[in-house]
């Protein structure tokens, strides 16, 4: 009786990004594979070790001419697109990456199986780079999106269903039902921390966490704050993240528009113990542009998400948002429609509580780590 060799899977990105590790973890743990993680640096993004898996350290070049280095190149692409290293290479899907088609060819040629991973369009998006980006794509033997809406829309544009697969993008939520749940079982707890936070039990706290970026647009929700302030008195915000250029000019935003009482920068938090009562004091979370992974983050403690309705300007993530049902979109960039979002979220406790009730659910058992890599499995297999 023969035994069949297990698969060996390399998957090639930018960085070993903490939210990953646990997707890899889980991936390496199914029957029949046999995972290599390789990465490089990603500026943006520190590198974690791995844990649970095989990684690799290979660092990328970013390559162009004189000071703007716009293109990379990595050798690892070209390496393990052999049978000698690998069975199926799962790669970053870029067509800045200038390493990705030799690799796709390479690999196609030595009868490697070749997927190409990433969100299948851009936020700055042209004509030419669409076009780029789908030649390549086709290079590889299958593409694997982060979203369905954006995978149906290529199946429509002609791409074979049968090499269109979907890996929902997700965090890891045991940590965070954990903090949830500890916090919730310790109401005591959580009163001494609404105490020191000044946080009257009928205050209309809205949340934001994540970095201070101008493309997410808090300075809506200052707006919006603004504009609600003699209707809704208890309305305050708590807006956590490092404190950078922005985060100054958000700060002196609200002081101009005369809400910085109301407004709390308590700066970067990053144990989820620490951030859990942040979230479980809030009503809702508030993201006004360019949102991602801070939705399940949100959903996760049941926190209903609002955001604009502009789906090109916003990352994958936003496929989880079901307005009207786990959360709200407003008119894009607009703090007027932001306010009123808000408005109508926070006058009807009945329907805040579907929201937040729908929101924990569709974090728990939409998105989450067996549907991401049951997704990454069938792209492996190709079924």
């Amino acid at each position: 009786m023969t035994t069949s060799s297990p698969t060996r899977v390399v998957i090639i990105q930018p960085s070993l990004a903490k939210y990953r590790v646990p997707v890899y973890r889980l991936l390496a743990k199914q029957p029949g594979i046999d995972l290599k993680v390789v990465y490089g640096q990603d500026p943006g993004i520190p590198n974690v070790e791995p844990d649970g898996f095989e990684g690799s350290f290979e660092p990328h070049a970013h390559v162009g001419i004189g000071k703007r280095r716009p293109f990379v190149w990595q050798p690892a692409q070209l390496k393990y697109a052999d049978p000698k290293h690998a069975d199926v290479l799962i790669t970053v899907w870029n067509s800045r990456w200038l390493s990705l088609p030799l690799a796709a060819r390479k690999a196609r040629k030595n009868g490697v199986r070749t997927v190409v991973w990433g969100h299948g369009y851009s936020k700055n998006e042209s004509p030419r780079r669409a076009k780029l980006r789908r030649r390549v794509g086709l290079m590889a033997d299958g593409i694997l999106f982060y979203s369905k809406t954006v995978a149906d829309r290529y199946i429509a544009d002609g791409v074979d269903p049968d090499n269109v697969f979907v890996a929902p993008n997700c965090l890891d939520q045991e940590p965070i039902q954990a903090a949830r749940q500890a916090w919730q079982s310790d109401p005591a707890r959580l009163d001494t921390f609404r105490q020191e936070q000044g946080l009257p039990d009928d205050a209309d706290t809205m949340l934001y966490v994540s970095r201070f970026d101008p493309a997410n647009r808090v300075d809506l929700l200052l707006h919006a704050i603004a504009s609600l302030s003699e209707s809704r008195p208890n309305l305050r915000a708590h807006l956590i993240g490092k404190v950078n250029d922005e985060a100054t000019r958000l700060q002196q935003l609200a002081k101009e528009l005369g809400i910085a009482d109301r407004v709390i920068f308590p700066g970067a938090i990053y144990g989820e113990d620490d951030i859990a009562p942040w979230f479980l004091t809030a009503k809702v979370f508030c993201y006004p542009s360019n949102i991602g992974l801070s939705v399940h983050h949100a959903m996760g403690y049941g926190l209903p998400v609002i955001t604009g309705d502009n789906a090109d300007i916003q990352n994958p993530e936003f496929e989880a948002i079901a307005d009207g049902v786990n959360g709200k979109t407003f008119a894009d960039q607009s703090a007027e429609g932001l306010a009123q979002a808000l408005d109508e979220v926070l006058q009807d406790p009945a329907q805040l509580e579907a929201l937040s009730r729908n929101a924990l659910s569709t974090a728990r058992n939409d998105y989450n780590l067996p549907n991401m890599v049951s997704g990454i499995t069938r792209a492996i297999h190709g079924q």
